[in-house]
């Protein structure tokens, strides 16, 4: 037990200061192993939600577990009553083990080494998916926890599947070398090769909703935010719409008057603060809920709240590279942080183009669940990935189709929504490299937006926000897995944005 211990705190420590460039596999990564390669699983508690079905839950843990086998002599067998090796079961908040889920974001999962049990457990609060850019994606979490309970430890390698950070949903993932090496220390080589799963091909039984004619129509949008609840809301003129990993929910859009009273219509911006608040702005005037309760007496005038911000904004988010509020306006975009005085520093407003690949004139930004930041203009929408910092590289390219990816507009297509003379133009595929070098990031936003994200200077209020007493936000760059591992003894995942 006591060496157990000091490894795993020793590798928590070497998580935050080490360069994570190690090319060869440390056995300081293992915890312990199973005896046994023939393994048995059983899903105790399946999702609360009817999100995903348990024929889904079954598929998607079967395949996180086969991505382990792929590379080894390792079986995994699901039963339905019995002993089993491993027990999986999603849970809210308290469930029995000392260490409770904390609710959309945060922390994702945790599991035990052999020693301890083997067990994962998953937040039923968030917005599990599957094969999808929205949500969580439940393949790579289990992916990793698994990993964990067949006795790997952290990697430093980034690239890693049992790297300590989410990174959001991929469409070709795959094991890295690291990977391998570590589980093939503890049972072994396969010896006889077989196919790797394919993640491209889809296995979900996901009923999507019927196409929305509003937003299918004109997928422009007025605002996006994130409830405290993890619910995903879309504004556009006097109604809104929730939204869910396949689409639009059932029995929307409704009026924004009839959720949110003495809310207007036609808003610019909103977002929720780390205090469970929600602010909307329209022309000079915010207004602060708390769910959809009018939390005091509103609207007041945007000056006094939010020193420094102008009027008539197009978009506002917080981001999770430091926990500040940046609003979006024409061509600039001002920081505002509540932890110091003045909020907005003399330096502000700066460029967009600071934001690689960021259009000016936005509609609406959001940081997601899923690790990324979207920004949406008319029709499409752009996600910029905050480890490059620049929009992000796929196939195929940003700017898409809102209404195919966000509002289940299944009539539109997935490719590119590019710019053209008039209107714009749609491109199944495109061929030039969209959002810049990956990797490569934009010295100016990266210097000025980290150089202060460790202010550890608090006060109690500023203006209109309260700060909860206590509560920094991590860099984007190392959400650690690991908060406290003499106490709990496990893993834990953490989304990017926690």
């Amino acid at each position: 037990m006591p060496v157990l211990l000091r490894r795993r705190l020793a590798f928590s420590v070497k998580l935050i200061v080490a360069e994570p460039q190690f090319q060869e596999y440390s056995r300081e990564r293992t915890g312990s192993r199973w005896r046994v390669k023939n393994l048995t699983y059983r899903i105790s508690k399946y999702p609360s939600t009817s999100r995903l079905s348990k024929a889904d839950v079954d598929q998607e843990l079967s395949n996180a577990f086969n991505v382990w086998a792929g590379v080894t002599d390792l079986t995994f067998t699901q039963k339905s009553k019995g002993q089993v090796h491993i027990d999986v079961r999603f849970e809210k908040g308290e469930h029995g083990d000392g260490d409770p889920f904390d609710g959309p974001g945060g922390t994702l999962a945790h599991a035990y080494f052999p020693v301890y049990g083997g067990d994962a457990h998953f937040d039923d609060s968030e917005t599990w998916s599957i094969k999808s850019y929205r949500g969580t994606n439940l393949f790579q979490v289990a992916a990793h926890e698994f990993g964990h309970s067949l006795g790997l430890s952290h990697s430093d390698v980034r690239s890693s599947l049992m790297a300590p950070f989410y990174r959001g949903y991929d469409a070709l993932f795959k094991l890295d070398s690291d990977d391998v090496q570590g589980i093939q220390a503890l049972y072994g080589k396969k010896s006889t090769p077989t196919t790797t799963v394919d993640r491209a091909t889809p296995t979900s039984t996901e009923k999507s909703a019927s196409e929305d004619p509003l937003l299918c129509k004109d997928g422009s949008i007025d605002t996006i935010f994130n409830s405290a609840e993890g619910a995903t809301y879309v504004f556009k003129g006097d109604s809104y719409w929730k939204l869910t990993p396949e689409g639009v929910a059932f029995g929307y859009p409704r009026p924004i008057s009839h959720s949110w009273k003495g809310l207007p219509g036609n808003i610019d911006a909103a977002f929720t603060y780390r205090n469970g608040k929600t602010y909307f702005f329209k022309g000079d005037q915010y207004w602060r809920y708390i769910g959809k309760k009018m939390d005091g007496e509103y609207p007041k005038p945007i000056s006094e709240g939010f020193t420094g911000i102008p009027d008539n904004l197009d978009a506002a988010m917080v981001w999770s590279g430091n926990g500040k509020i940046y609003f979006y306006k024409g061509t600039k975009f001002w920081r505002f942080d509540p932890a110091q005085r003045p909020p907005v520093k003399s330096t502000y407003p700066k460029p967009i183009s600071n934001w690689e690949g960021v259009p000016d004139n936005m509609d609406a930004a959001l940081q997601y669940t899923n690790g990324y930041t979207y920004f949406f203009k008319k029709n499409s929408y752009y996600r910029f990935n905050d480890r490059t910092f620049s929009v992000d590289v796929a196939d195929p390219a940003f700017p898409r189709s809102a209404g195919f990816w966000w509002f289940g507009c299944s009539s539109q297509t997935s490719g590119t929504y590019k710019p053209g003379n008039s209107g714009f133009n749609w491109f199944s595929q495109v061929h030039e490299d969209v959002g810049g070098d990956e990797g490569v990031s934009s010295p100016s936003l990266f210097n000025n937006e980290h150089a202060d994200s460790d202010d550890q200077s608090r006060h109690s209020d500023v203006d209109d926000l309260i700060l909860d007493a206590g509560s920094y936000w991590p860099r984007p760059f190392w959400p650690l897995l690991c908060r406290n591992p003499v106490r709990h003894l496990r893993h834990r995942l953490r989304s990017v944005w926690d």
